[in-house]
């Protein structure tokens, strides 16, 4: 995981650079696969307003930090108190960082004289693609490490965070409100705060003893097997 948490912080440091400077071949994919996306968005209204449900709805960012708080609140009421704590920061740290890029690099969106949607503030990072790798990120994390044993849906799920992932992604660029580049972006910098999350739980493990058998913390009773 620490291997991952750095990769995926240098990746993001190299394509904010790229961004920021303007570097040509990454504009150019930027707006040939926007430009061309953008076509057939306005020839297939239908399917435009299938990715604008989508986008706006089933994958919006409130939607997605509304199951981050849900999870929380669980794992709070199930006495698992750290790792609410966890969850409840990264998403908030993550929402922090992402406003605070988009100021800072203050990348213009797509225009169009015939758009399809519209978003408003800075383009880079993707706040869908990075909320959604957050949530669906640590939602993964939170099951494997209390549930997967015990639950037969597993498979199923993954499945769902994977395809709300990238699903949110295509529709950003779809619609015409993010360049691609925006978008893993926020895939990037999404995964960068779901890996060191796990790696500085794990840490903040390692230094609180060990509850004995007796006691009545949720948490504790936990502890011993779980990693």
């Amino acid at each position: 995981m620490r291997s991952s948490a750095v990769i995926s912080g240098v990746l993001t440091a190299v394509l904010l650079v790229l961004v920021v400077v303007g570097w040509t071949p990454l504009l150019s994919f930027d707006r040939s696969v926007t430009e061309t996306l953008h076509r057939d968005a306005v020839a297939e209204p239908g399917l435009t307003q299938v990715n604008r449900v989508l986008s706006d709805w089933v994958w919006d960012p409130w939607t997605m930090r509304a199951l981050a708080a849900a999870t929380v609140v669980l794992l709070w009421c199930g006495r698992e108190r750290r790792l609410a704590v966890w969850v409840a920061a990264t998403s908030l740290l993550a929402v922090g960082l992402q406003q605070g890029l988009k100021t800072l690099v203050g990348r213009d969106r797509p225009q169009w004289t015939d758009p399809v949607d519209s978003a408003r503030f800075a383009a880079f990072p993707s706040g869908h693609a990075m909320t959604a790798m957050v949530t669906c990120g640590l939602l993964l994390w939170v099951l494997a490490l209390r549930w997967r044993g015990e639950w037969r849906g597993w498979g199923a799920v993954t499945s769902v965070a994977v395809v709300s992932v990238l699903g949110v992604g295509w529709t950003r660029v779809y619609l015409g409100v993010h360049w691609p580049s925006d978008v893993l972006g926020g895939w990037l910098l999404g995964w960068c705060c779901v890996a060191t999350a796990v790696l500085t739980y794990r840490w903040s493990e390692r230094r609180v003893p060990r509850a004995g058998p007796g006691t009545s913390d949720g948490e504790g009773r936990r502890m011993g097997g779980t990693e």
